[in-house]
């Protein structure tokens, strides 16, 4: 057995932390000497008198440093120690300056002051009654937290996630997780299954009881509908079920295990938590709120269709209407029949869809179909699913637009939309753009705020990637073919000058983009390249060069890439990039992700607290490492973020292509290599050259291309909607 060191001193500094794993690299202060320390340390702040116990080792790059396989950590009881402890913002209300007033006018005694008298605070100059209120409910809540990081230590649980649990249950959590820590997976957001249940079983649960079997097969369902899927064939279920929970290992015997399984689906089933739908000779399995989601949709459109329209329209007038606007048009833009057919199509229909590529006239027909509503007071509104997708509909109709949360009207004191089947819409017209993006969840939100008299007309690029979230709405409509839908195909003159739209359709088409046409704006560039290494020196000449020459602003500017990880992934890009465009501000926040002034980033969940959503990109403004927050600005919507929430946001100089729907930027640039091999399909391609507005740029292999050109096979989604339209799925 290995014989281990001790030592002892003060956290001076840390030189890296990962608030998630809990694995930090700091120094120590010991006696004369200063030591660097590696290991799992969570619990530890700067100041604080630890004691370590662990070995010497030599790393092949930074040298000599002791390696931590325990440490117990104490308050400082020197007064540099308190004074680097207070300073080091672990309490809301004091940073390095207060600090030192504090520690001058108290010596040691402050910490003790903090905790049982800290009236006195007001003694020091500059602290008020409102600061003191926020260092007492800092100190406490620090003192709570630190109550569960000791109990989550002792079980290998990082801070982090100490933090998140705290705030979720505050005094009760301990007891949470020692009834059933399985309830984290479900009710706090960036917990999943395998944390859970990585702490329950350290709390002792037994691997084979029957709460564990069951949230294995909840997680498994939910890990179908990141690949879009609301459905999963139930043997296909079992077998994932099985080989996440490792069952086999626990439990050799394949009766066991079948009465296992059998036991926790027909728990789950008693509580209707899960649903069993027979369809083509197959078992599906979903949560029941997936699949009574998505019957909703199903059944608010068919009713919507049956329901009697308010709008008592004169369709020939409309039309005659239409016909003198079409030939006496301004700019000698004129409606082909497509249009026209789509335009009467939303009169005469209470559902419609419209879909078409780039430079089909997608944008001139909403804005012909309103000077239409308007001619006849029709009382209509429009929304898209993003904010940047909003204010494209804005620019392009001249009319206001909303997102269709903030048209839903989020309220968080019920943490559900204000509108509604109990609160409908006002509004006999509702018009959606960008509606390839909306995932079943959101359409169903919609749906149940559409008063059954009124018009709603869906409009998208059917071609594009499905939605990030769940379904496959836009294809499910057409499809089923019980919905008017209206082909735009016709590519508009005024867009045939452009190498980025006449490449879309022959990308669409599975044909090869071109790079010159005579007479053509030179706004597609293909940079032939093997290596993905070369990327960085790609990128410099671009964003220093290339986009000045196109007087194209870096800022409105992005790199779009099939994946997050690997050479060419977003989390690499946006590390070249963030020290490429972002080099000279030095404050960063701690933690792993090292956010900085003036970064771009994106959140990526649904914040309905702060009212941002999954994907809105944003620049951050400030960093505060006293109060430990930054803010970022969000189209003029400043928001909050406490240190202990960075995991909702990451940088954003490049991001994934499915995040990049309903965006358009002056210029995109996309990495194609090889390495994305099993993400390569043509729409991804497609969708990544349809957001560019004057320049698009592919760097890479003409191999990897050609592979995405070929791949027409996207991934089958796994929905009913189509099925519950036309009737062909009995459900008992």
């Amino acid at each position: 057995m290995q014989n281990l060191d001790q030592i002892t001193g003060t956290v001076e500094r840390f030189l890296f932390q990962d608030n998630e794993s809990g694995f930090t690299i700091f120094v120590i202060q010991n006696k004369q000497t200063q030591i660097t320390v590696s290991g799992y340390t969570p619990n530890i702040k700067i100041g604080q008198e630890v004691k370590i116990t662990g070995s010497f080792i030599v790393h092949p790059k930074f040298g000599k440093q002791f390696k931590a396989q325990e440490c117990i950590s104490t308050m400082p009881n020197s007064l540099s120690g308190i004074k680097k402890y207070l300073g080091s913002g672990i309490i809301k209300g004091i940073g390095p300056a207060y600090a030192d007033k504090l520690v001058n006018y108290f010596g040691q005694n402050i910490l003790e002051v903090i905790d049982k008298n800290p009236t006195r605070l007001q003694e020091v100059n500059g602290i008020g009654p409102k600061k003191i209120e926020k260092i007492v409910s800092a100190w406490q809540e620090q003192k709570e937290i630190a109550n569960i990081i000791v109990f989550l230590q002792e079980k290998n649980i990082s801070c982090n996630i100490a933090v998140k649990i705290y705030k979720k249950y505050k005094q009760e959590a301990i007891a949470i997780l020692s009834d059933n820590p399985y309830r984290l997976a479900d009710e706090i957001w960036g917990i999943g299954f395998k944390t859970a249940d990585e702490i329950a079983q350290k709390l002792g649960f037994d691997l084979l009881r029957k709460e564990r079997i069951a949230a294995g097969i909840n997680y498994t369902i939910t890990t179908a509908t990141q690949q879009g899927h609301l459905y999963i064939e139930i043997e296909e279920l079992k077998e994932k079920t099985i080989t996440l929970l490792n069952l086999e290992h626990i439990d050799n015997n394949q009766e066991n295990i079948k009465q296992i399984l059998k036991q926790a689906f027909y728990y789950l089933y008693e509580k209707d938590k899960i649903k069993v739908i027979n369809y083509n000779n197959q078992n599906l399995i979903t949560l029941s709120q997936y699949f009574f989601t998505e019957k909703n949709v199903s059944d608010k459109i068919k009713n919507i269709i049956n329901y009697k329209s308010k709008l008592n329209f004169d369709i020939d007038k409309i039309y005659q209407k239409l016909r003198t606007s079409n030939e006496s048009s301004k700019n000698n833009i004129e409606l082909n029949e497509q249009q026209q057919l789509g335009i009467m199509g939303s009169f005469k229909n209470k559902v419609t869809v419209i879909t078409g590529g780039p430079g089909t006239g997608k944008t001139t027909l909403i804005k012909k179909l309103l000077e239409l509503l308007e001619s006849e007071n029709v009382n209509y509104k429009l929304a898209a699913p993003t904010g940047r997708a909003t204010k494209r509909m804005i620019e392009g109709t001249g009319r206001y637009a909303t997102t269709i949360h903030r048209l839903l009207d989020f309220d968080v004191s019920i943490m559900n939309f204000k509108h509604n089947e109990n609160n409908t819409l006002n509004l006999d017209f509702l018009i959606i753009d960008e509606a390839s993006m909306i995932d079943i969840f959101l359409a169903n939100a919609i749906l149940k705020a559409i008063p059954y008299n009124a018009h709603i007309v869906f409009i998208g690029d059917v071609d594009q990637l499905p939605s990030v979230g769940p379904g496959n709405v836009l294809n499910d409509l057409i499809s089923s073919q019980k919905i008017a839908v209206t082909r735009l195909t016709q590519i508009f003159r005024q867009a045939q000058d452009s190498l980025i739209v006449i490449n879309a359709h022959k990308i669409n088409n599975g044909q090869y983009p071109v790079s010159n046409i005579e007479n053509s704006k030179n706004d597609f560039i293909f940079i032939k390249e093997e290596d993905p290494e070369n990327i960085t020196s790609h990128l410099k000449k671009i964003l220093f060069i290339t986009l000045k020459k196109y007087n194209i602003a870096i800022d409105d500017s992005i790199v779009l890439t099939p994946m997050n990880r690997g050479t060419i992934g977003t989390y690499s890009l946006n590390s070249i990039l963030q020290e490429m465009l972002n080099p000279n501000n030095t404050i960063t926040t701690p933690g792993a992700h090292k956010f900085k002034v003036n970064d771009k980033v994106m959140q990526i969940r649904n914040n309905y607290d702060k009212k941002v959503y999954n994907g809105d990109i944003g620049k951050i403004e400030a960093i505060d490492l006293e109060e430990r927050q930054i803010k970022v600005n969000f189209s003029d919507n400043i928001v909050l973020y406490e240190f202990e929430e960075l995991d909702e946001l990451v940088l954003a100089y490049s991001i994934s292509i499915h995040k990049s729907q309903g965006s358009e930027y002056s210029c995109v640039i996309v990495p194609i290599f090889t390495q994305h091999f099993m993400l390569l399909q043509k729409n991804l391609i497609y969708t990544a050259l349809t957001r560019a507005k004057k320049l698009c740029i592919f760097i890479g292999q003409t191999k990897a291309l050609a592979i995405a050109l070929k791949n027409n096979k996207t991934i089958k989604r796994v929905t009913l909607l189509k099925e519950l339209l036309t009737d062909d799925l009995q459900i008992d």
